[in-house]
């Protein structure tokens, strides 16, 4: 099967949160009742065990004003083709699927959490009421068995997000970044090589970090040799302090054991 990708193109997202309830329908997942959260008109906040997919609001500039304007994009896993959750999983729970997606065998799942802390963009949740792993699995089972679109694709009104061939994917948002700069709007592509290529991929208005991405995602995994180096390094400096505090202590006089009678 050909490597499949959404592309989210925040310039045309309404921010009406569809893709957030076709996403809870479909994987039949409890809503999350958090109450106002005064964060503009946004209450869902953030991706979680229960919340696969988000519609992130941000609001620029004052209202009212000329430059007030608002930036919606709708955010899930990135299906990273270098994955941090895959790479450090002890039991082989999480496994990548013929399209690339980046899916999690919950009776495999031991629940270590090792994935949510490798996780560079945070999506990875333990659900503690079930004790293992959970996110987003770009519907696999109505991607690869069904030969259907991700639910929140079908229920874009304003075809935000398409999926597709990877490739393809990706002329698409070339067309649609040359469209937005001929109208002298900013735009650019994210995840096009991070990580070795997202299988999520995003139009962005404006810099990554605006919309809570990280402008250059790192396995922290990575950093882990250089870090044994490091510790190594304090463990043989300790050893060797230890050492010779021990030769310059003063010497102990020798005990004479006195035998009675």
């Amino acid at each position: 099967m050909a490597l499949m990708s959404m592309l989210v193109d925040t310039s045309i997202c309404i921010g009406c949160k569809g893709c957030e309830v076709a996403c809870k329908q479909w994987n039949e997942l409890p809503a999350e009742i958090k109450g106002f959260s005064g964060v503009s008109y946004d209450n869902t906040l953030a991706l979680s065990d229960k919340t696969w997919c988000h519609v992130g609001f941000v609001e620029q500039g004052q209202t009212p004003s000329a430059d007030f304007r608002w930036l919606f994009v709708s955010d899930r896993c990135k299906h990273c083709a270098q994955a941090g959750c895959l790479e450090v999983c002890p039991t082989g729970a999480i496994y990548r699927t013929e399209t690339g997606a980046v899916n999690i065998n919950p009776a495999v799942c031991n629940g270590c959490q090792n994935c949510v802390s490798a996780c560079p963009f945070g999506v990875v949740s333990l659900n503690h009421d079930t004790g293992v792993a959970n996110k987003c699995t770009l519907c696999s089972d109505r991607t690869e068995i069904m030969g259907r679109e991700p639910a929140c694709v079908t229920a874009c009104p304003t075809d935000a997000l398409v999926w597709g061939d990877r490739d393809e994917m990706i002329a698409l948002a070339e067309q649609k970044q040359t469209r937005l700069h001929s109208n002298g709007v900013r735009a650019s592509l994210y995840g096009k090589d991070e990580l070795g290529g997202l299988n999520v991929m995003f139009v962005l208005q404006d810099e990554p970090g605006v919309y809570g991405l990280p402008s250059n995602p790192q396995l922290p995994q990575r950093n882990v040799p250089a870090g044994y180096v490091f510790t190594a390094a304090g463990a043989v400096l300790l050893g060797l302090a230890a050492a010779v505090t021990f030769r310059n202590r003063p010497s102990q006089p020798e005990t004479v054991e006195v035998k009675e009678g």
